[in-house]
């Protein structure tokens, strides 16, 4: 990225911090976007603390030019957050998209009057490459979340059927990887 939008975004980084924030919060319901916004312990809220530090980072990785296709924490953390609560794919990811529209706001007068719609356009094409990223990362958490899902529908429904006296001699790691459950192994009381 040149340095002329590179020391832009410096030289604004706390209003381009504070909107991205905002425009994030906005995803959030009244109630919990508040409560993020509002609480500034770490301790009480570290959803809003994941978020403040995880951008800011994100933020100086993108004016230092790092490589954003490499696994980046600060981004994963972001990420892991979002794939648990109850987002669509889209939305859980659109706080990437964001930034773009937060720059070019905060930059708009900057951009038309030294005529860096090329540095503009490279620092969002930074951000797209970011957005990849983040929709893997955000596709392996929902993938580990229907696994460990999966386990414990399995965990639970053998417990039932253990109780209940329908399943014998079938050991736990069987039954994970096992086919259907075989008629051989169900107990007299389900043959009657």
């Amino acid at each position: 990225m040149d340095m002329m939008i590179k020391d832009l975004i410096e030289e604004k980084k706390p209003a381009i911090l504070q909107q991205w924030f905002d425009a994030i919060m906005a995803t959030y319901p009244t109630d919990t976007s508040g409560f993020l916004k509002d609480q500034k312990d770490r301790f009480r809220n570290p959803v809003g603390h994941t978020f403040t530090e995880g951008m800011d980072k994100i933020l100086e990785a993108l004016i230092a030019g790092e490589g954003l296709e490499e696994e980046l924490p600060f981004i994963d953390d972001i990420i892991r957050v979002r794939a648990i609560q109850d987002f669509t794919p889209a939305k859980a990811l659109s706080f990437v998209f964001s930034l773009k529209g937060v720059v070019r706001k905060e930059l708009e007068q900057d951009i038309k009057k030294h005529q860096i719609y090329g540095e503009l356009m490279k620092f969002e094409t930074e951000i797209d490459r970011l957005a990849l990223n983040a929709f893997n990362i955000y596709v392996r958490c929902r993938e580990q979340l229907y696994e460990l899902r999966t386990d414990e529908l399995k965990r639970m429904t053998f417990t039932l059927l253990k109780k209940a006296n329908l399943m014998s001699e079938l050991p736990m790691e069987e039954f994970g990887d096992s086919p259907p459950i075989n008629p051989n192994n169900v107990s007299d009381k389900t043959k009657e």
